[in-house]
């Protein structure tokens, strides 16, 4: 345990907050930062927390901890288990949520109990989409005033938190998906509703064939309820848990609130279109605090399951390409760097953050080896492909996926064009960056 490693003044706070000594203090492996902490207290009584934290604010965050915290609160007492929040600081940017009991590696749980869980977790949806929002001592949230706020207000947020990155990075994909969803926004809404926006497996917690507690209210706003089932596809994409045969039905039975199949499937887009764009960010620039491995799985995987939803929605045919004959095998540096860190460094850690982080340099250095074996190959491909899709072949990759981004811009393609070949251009990022898609292997979307 190393105080030191928080900074300054939350070692003081916990100890202030939590009423006591500090006697465990583990970073958790997580997408944001997060510690699991213990706090001794003099009556020889132990608060258990689980400490957010946020060391470097965005200046326009709309989603910052205290919001987050704000919603949690509000939702105690409900019909809706969460943690309970023991404080927050929004000088120090962090709050200390109380450390649920459960487990939320459901996919590794057998079938049934999977099945009883998300039976549970369903009415727990239909309970949270059926409260009063305005009865709800919620913080303050944007309302939105019409079908296509709801469906597009929290895009609408991303793309102006990244409207630079936009502004210089181009992706026909992003371009796409964002005008996709413009296009056949919802026009009724059944109801306005708190959703948590980034819901199912692993957001939430489970004891035996029940859900403990709902966590990770970050993007919680106020929406469509649909919006919530179309994220539950997408988890359930990255963390299968079983299928969706009577679910849909069970949460229509106990909220009254219809459920329309083409809605759940936009919202399946909708909900990586909010991701992509700040993965995409994530990856195109170094941030050391992040794990980058990762993020290259969720953005290449990600774009791969995009087009795929996409193609559903659409009814449009899309197959994977050919790849290129892998002849050569690894470059020596790139053997001597790996070498290095599974036999020389691995051992002396032990199972934790460290390693984690030690395991996800050697997917970079996988992935950097195989950039430098197939990325001219693959361009060559791109180009041909280029010239198929445009009319004409471009002087160079990058000009020619300018031209295709300005060519979707403008809907001068038609869909039956342009998905196949953003599906080919999907499946082949996916292989070549196939050491950081592996962390996510065999991932397909169940059937709505």
């Amino acid at each position: 345990m190393n105080l030191q490693d928080l900074p300054t003044g939350v070692p003081d706070w916990l100890t202030i907050t939590g009423g006591g000594t500090v006697s465990r203090l583990e970073r958790a492996v997580a997408r944001r930062e997060a510690w699991i902490v213990d706090i001794d207290r003099p009556d020889g009584q132990r608060c258990e927390g689980f400490l957010r934290l946020d060391r470097q604010p965005w200046p326009d965050n709309p989603w910052p901890l205290a919001r987050e915290a704000g919603i949690v609160r509000a939702l105690a007492g409900t019909r809706v288990p969460v943690p309970g929040v023991i404080g927050m600081s929004e000088t120090l940017n962090c709050v200390l949520f109380e450390r649920s009991p459960g487990r939320a590696d459901l996919p590794a749980m057998p079938a049934d109990q999977r099945r009883a869980v998300l039976e549970h977790f369903f009415d727990i949806l239909a309970d949270l989409h059926t409260l009063d929002v305005d009865a709800l001592p919620l913080p303050p949230l944007a309302r939105p005033a019409t079908p296509r706020d709801c469906a597009l207000a929290e895009v609408d947020v991303v793309t102006h938190l990244f409207r630079d990155f936009l502004a210089r990075h181009c992706d026909p994909l992003i371009s796409y998906g964002l005008d996709w969803l413009e296009r056949f926004a919802p026009e009724q809404v059944a109801r306005l509703s708190l959703v948590q926006g980034d819901t199912g497996p692993v957001n939430f917690l489970f004891v035996g064939d029940r859900v403990s507690a709902v966590i990770d209210w970050e993007w919680g706003h106020l929406g469509d309820p649909l919006e919530d089932l179309g994220n539950v596809c997408v988890r359930n994409f990255w963390n299968p848990s079983g299928d969706f045969d009577g679910l849909f039905e069970r949460y229509e039975k106990r909220s009254g609130i219809p459920v329309d199949r083409f809605r759940v499937g936009y919202y399946r887009v909708q909900q990586n279109m909010r991701g992509m764009l700040p993965i995409a960010a994530n990856t195109a620039q170094l941030n050391p605090r992040e794990p980058l491995a990762w993020h290259l799985a969720y953005r290449y995987v990600g774009d791969r399951s995009t087009v795929e939803a996409l193609a559903d929605a659409m009814r449009i045919p899309i197959a994977p390409p050919e790849f290129p004959t892998d002849e050569t095998g690894p470059d020596i540096l790139a053997q001597a760097a790996l070498w290095s860190l599974e036999n020389d460094i691995a051992p002396s850690l032990a199972p934790g953050f460290a390693r984690a982080r030690l395991h996800d340099a050697g997917i970079l250095v996988r992935c950097l080896d195989r950039v430098h074996r197939f990325e001219s190959v693959l361009a060559a491909i791109e180009l041909d492909e280029l010239h198929a899709l445009l009319g004409q072949r471009p002087a160079s990759l990058a000009e020619g996926l300018a031209q295709a981004d300005m060519a979707i811009r403008a809907r001068r393609l038609a869909d039956e064009k342009v998905l196949p070949w953003l599906a080919r251009r999907a499946y082949r990022l996916e292989w070549l960056y196939a050491p950081a898609a592996t962390l996510y292997p065999d991932r397909r979307w169940t059937p709505i």
